[in-house]
């Protein structure tokens, strides 16, 4: 990273993850209003961070991946409340110190598989506004669980003690995708972290996750997210992935999806006077007209036409 920019605070880690482009204003979005595919906003904490820092990092577009880094362990000894400040912005990553940031190390964590998905994913559908009642959040918990045995919404239904009607009411009744939905959506999110991960080809990805072949797995996938494979496995990470199927559900009437939080160019431009005099990626920029570039072809994926029926 060129010496000039290490004072600044905020970084844009775009497909092909080549190089990290300062942030001097909103960031990029789809036409969705989600974050472009793929991507994360890399956060270099400085001790006396802002509220107006938090707030552009905590308001950044949905889908998009944040990873923290923390000042010198010095500077987080004189800020006890530092981390719990962080946390309050939903990172994927939180970094001890280090200088410069590591491309390679970053890449990784973006694509890095949760720990635990179930939890993992229920956690963001909070953090994006999604309300879910104790009973129902448990329901979804399990649901993404048995996803990496479970093929069938009968299969799902008899898993959690309920017939298959009083499941597909108790999402319906709340607004929410039908279950069937919300079990093939967990396969796809397994089958794209395993294409992430792995030099798997998609029939083996798509058989080790019980598809009878590569073109069935590749079609559930466009059918729910309008993403392809090829693209899920090239956009790192899950949260955009998950963006992309709830954008989808919405414009199926099948979910109200909350609106999201507006960036202002003020909250990153106040963070850092070096930031204020700092460059903003233009569409001159090669990095960015390949995110562009490909933000555009995922927004054309999701908005095509698909077949198939929705199902309980």
């Amino acid at each position: 990273m060129p010496q000039s920019a290490s004072r600044r605070s905020f970084f844009l880690l775009t497909p092909p993850y080549l190089e990290l482009i300062p942030v001097t204003g909103p960031l990029p979005v789809t036409d969705a209003g989600a974050a472009i595919p793929g991507s994360a906003l890399v956060w270099r904490l400085a001790v006396d961070a802002s509220e107006r820092a938090l707030r552009f990092a905590r308001n950044r577009p949905p889908g998009s991946a944040l990873i923290a880094i923390l000042p010198t362990a010095l500077e987080v000894g004189s800020r006890p409340d530092l981390l719990r400040i962080v946390e309050r912005t939903h990172p994927q990553a939180i970094l001890p110190f280090h200088h410069p940031p590591d491309l390679e190390d970053l890449t990784s964590l973006i694509r890095r598989p949760p720990s635990d998905l179930a939890i993992e994913f229920t956690d963001y559908l909070v953090w994006r506004g999604i309300r879910l009642d104790r009973e129902t959040r448990r329901l979804v918990r399990r649901t993404v669980e048995l996803s990496a045995e479970l093929r069938t919404i009968s299969g799902l239904a008899r898993a959690v003690y309920l017939s298959r009607r009083a499941l597909g009411r108790r999402f319906m009744s709340r607004g929410l995708p039908v279950p069937s939905h919300w079990l093939h959506f967990a396969r796809i999110l397994r089958a794209a972290l395993q294409l992430q991960n792995s030099q798997d080809s998609l029939v083996t990805v798509a058989c080790d996750l019980g598809y009878s072949d590569g073109f069935a797995l590749s079609n559930q996938m466009v059918r729910l997210t309008g993403v392809r494979p090829s693209t899920a496995r090239v956009c790192l990470g899950w949260e955009w992935l998950v963006e992309s199927w709830l954008v989808r559900e919405a414009s199926q009437g099948s979910l109200v999806l909350p609106p999201w939080r507006t960036q202002e160019a003020s909250e990153v431009q106040s963070t850092d006077p070096l930031v204020r005099r700092s460059w903003t990626p233009s569409s001159s920029h090669p990095s960015w007209r390949r995110s562009s570039s490909l933000a555009t072809e995922v927004t054309e994926e999701i908005r095509a036409p698909v077949d198939g029926g929705s199902g309980t």
